[in-house]
């Protein structure tokens, strides 16, 4: 592959600063821990107003709440719960969980399957939901994998319906969904710059930073504790690494990133993949996508479908790191990294 590498030295070293780092300008912040969808949001938003800020913050945390309480799969009050238990029946959805499951659905149909929502039964057969984790024989894999299949999942006048036997979960979508309702709700609340960390893999930068220019965001190393480069970030960001959940058997890692035709965690050579947009849904159910096909098949995906409107950091098992064209001019390694070389994809 015609493949052009870069040198660490494309951003100046202003931008290799820590993770969610930015400077105070003019506007005051105000920040807000929430704990939502199994894990702690940290919510900071900048206005003049301590009043604005606070009312902002109150809006935001109700409405994780919110969809927390709906979406959460492990709740047996949910509305996935109860499509899940439903057993094939017509189960009505409210709007907003209706317009998550469609647009999530799509964009299932678009990965080619490599993102879907039906296959929790085998995370949870892993034991990635109990924390009781174990190794499913071949003949429960094959079995569990006969039953994932996003396109069994349709929409009826009298509600949605899943066949028997199967079960969906929306958390590889969820939290960019949120995002992308808290940059509404923040936008109406007139709140122009805010940085919300949703959990360990989904952010969401509105506006610029205090001080100017876009946001600077630590890129994980997924072999390791720290951070080996950093984006500049305006919108959203996802990332799916196989460090962010696992266990091991017997000298093997098992992570919780599913392979839905081998309903066993995906082998692609990745480590990680961060993916940037403006759609917050979009990076997050990508993020997955693209860790699951690999780096030369999820290249080519990106390739082939540039309506959508992101960017990848694509990061391999062995540590070799790609990006594509768009991150060329955004992206640097951090201090200890220099000697890594970027590949830019074509």
């Amino acid at each position: 592959m015609g493949f052009r590498r870069v040198a660490a030295a494309l951003l100046s070293a202003a931008l290799l600063l820590p993770a969610l780092s930015g400077c105070r300008g003019q506007a005051e912040p105000a920040q807000r821990t929430v704990l939502a969808m199994d894990t702690a949001m940290e919510l900071t938003v900048y206005s003049a107003s301590a009043r604005q800020n606070q009312a902002a913050l109150d809006a935001a945390a109700e409405k994780l709440a919110a969809l927390d309480a709906a979406l959460a799969v492990t709740d047996g009050d949910s509305e996935i719960a109860a499509l899940n238990r439903a057993g094939g029946a017509p189960t009505p959805l409210s709007g907003d969980t209706s317009a998550l499951l469609e647009r999530a659905l799509d964009l299932c149909g678009t990965t080619g399957g490599a993102l879907d929502l039906t296959a929790y039964p085998a995370v949870r057969a892993w034991g990635f939901t109990t924390g009781e984790y174990r190794v499913p024989e071949q003949a429960e894999l094959d079995a569990l994998a006969e039953r994932i299949d996003y396109a069994a999942v349709a929409e009826t006048p009298e509600g949605w319906t899943l066949p028997a036997g199967m079960e969906l979960d929306l958390g590889a979508v969820a939290k960019g969904w949120a995002a992308d309702e808290l940059e509404e709700l923040l936008g109406g609340a007139g709140i122009g710059q805010a940085l919300i960390n949703l959990g360990q893999s989904t952010i969401l930068a509105l506006g610029e930073r205090p001080g100017g220019g876009p946001w600077r965001i630590g890129v994980q190393d997924p072999a390791g504790e720290g951070y080996l480069a950093v984006v500049g970030l305006s919108g959203h960001m996802s990332t799916s690494g196989g460090y962010q959940r696992f266990f091991e058997r017997d000298g093997q890692t098992y992570w919780h990133i599913i392979d839905p035709d081998t309903a066993a965690p995906a082998r692609s050579g990745l480590g990680s993949v961060t993916v940037l947009g403006e759609s917050g849904l979009v990076c997050d159910g990508l993020s997955t996508a693209l860790f699951v096909m690999g780096l030369e098949r999820g290249a080519r995906f990106l390739r082939d479908h540039p309506e959508l409107g992101v960017e990848a950091v694509f990061i391999t098992e062995d540590g070799a790191i790609s990006i594509t064209p768009g991150l060329e001019g955004s992206f640097a390694l951090a201090q200890g990294y220099e000697d890594r070389e970027v590949t830019v994809l074509p």
